[in-house]
């Protein structure tokens, strides 16, 4: 059994066909989904999601793109939902910052306050945090070890180094197609010093497909992907890989 911890099965790509997504990744052996919180306009076809069908989980959050839509009244409207099982994504990114001096440093200061307060929602509910970082590792490193009190997943590991060290203040991290890619050198590197009890599957679906489907959507059944190239690089089983992910993600989510 696989968990995909990380799938955007509100998304409008999936309208057509979800019903047929969901089977196939449950004939693949993908039994459970977590679908992340990023866009609020979309968060309430989530929840519907997650009462329409048991093995699907939600969180609620927002992406760093869009800080400027953030309500917290609105995320605590649905953060105690029996589906709801963590707070994110969230984080930062600074991918895309403005070019202008004063609106990049606007940027920064509004997606730090977006993020600290998430991180202080998943305190206050006990809730575990997805967190997006690109491009700002060490500012995420800090406030993640000032603020955090209820650990969770940095979502798609961006292979930095210096976030290993959030392995102290209870993180797992999620690989998922990207470990696939000719040019992931770096997380390849870096997957061995992850400790096994902390590593967890997802797929960023519809995003980051893995090899040899790069460039077509995204979906969950692609986790088998991930977890035989996992099981390759550790020089593990399938089976072994599957297990062991599977509990992880059980116990960060609270899964039964």
């Amino acid at each position: 059994m696989i968990i995909d911890t990380h799938c955007h099965l509100d998304d409008e790509r999936y309208i057509e066909d979800l019903e047929e997504v969901i089977n196939r990744a449950k004939e693949a052996g993908v039994k459970e989904f977590i679908i992340p919180g990023a866009d609020p306009k979309s968060l309430q076809r989530a929840v519907e999601l997650s009462e329409s069908y048991e093995e699907v989980y939600f969180a609620v959050g927002v992406h760093p793109y869009d800080a400027s839509n953030y309500d917290r009244e609105f995320l605590k409207k649905y953060i105690e939902h029996s589906k709801c099982v963590a707070v994110g994504e969230c984080g930062l990114d600074y991918f895309r910052l403005p070019k202008d001096d004063e609106a990049k440093s606007q940027e920064k200061i509004l997606q730090k306050e977006v993020f600290i307060d998430q991180i202080k929602l998943a305190n206050e509910y006990n809730k575990p945090l997805i967190v997006h970082i690109r491009e700002a590792s060490f500012d995420s490193l800090q406030i993640l070890k000032e603020y955090s009190k209820s650990g969770g997943v940095l979502h798609c590991f961006n292979a930095s180094e210096i976030l290993l060290e959030l392995v102290d203040y209870g993180f797992y991290y999620g690989i998922g197609g990207v470990l696939t890619f000719k040019n992931a050198k770096k997380l390849v590197e870096v997957l061995p010093k992850i400790p096994m009890d902390r590593i967890i599957i997802e797929t960023d679906a519809p995003y980051l497909t893995p090899h040899p489907y790069r460039g077509k959507r995204n979906e969950p059944s692609y986790c088998t992907l991930v977890v035989q190239k996992i099981a390759e690089l550790l020089d593990k089983t399938v089976d072994e890989i599957e297990d062991i992910t599977t509990n992880n993600a059980k116990r960060l989510f609270s899964l039964r």
